[in-house]
């Protein structure tokens, strides 16, 4: 079992930088694949970033250039750091850790993007 708790949203004008946190509870997280996903009112949820257990990272195309995923397995803790955001990124932001069979949500953090 992993427990996932996000950190980090808020509001924040166009053009600025969040760094989100996640961090995860138990003695295998550097075993898990870690994600962020975002879900935006009236939309489905999305796939942000990803990083293996081995620290290769894939971004959408929505944000490449822009967010950066990362992770401390000292720390048990993935990062998203996001800059020059825009409106459009406003959504709650979702921490997931998957291994396996097994996937992980944490509850969410609020990202707003004011115009």
């Amino acid at each position: 079992q992993v427990h996932l708790v996000e950190s980090g949203g808020g509001l924040v004008q166009a053009g600025g930088s969040l760094r989100l946190s996640c961090a995860a509870s138990g003695r295998t997280f550097s075993n898990y694949a870690m994600a962020w996903y975002r879900r935006a009112p009236g939309n489905q949820r999305e796939l942000v970033a990803h990083i293996s257990s081995s620290g290769r990272t894939t971004a959408a195309d929505s944000v490449k250039g822009r967010f950066t995923i990362s992770r401390d397995n000292a720390k048990n803790t993935v990062y998203l750091q996001m800059n020059n955001l825009k409106p459009e990124d406003t959504a709650v932001y979702y921490c997931n850790a998957l291994y396996g069979a097994s996937n992980f949500w944490g509850q969410g953090t609020q990202v707003t993007v004011s115009s």
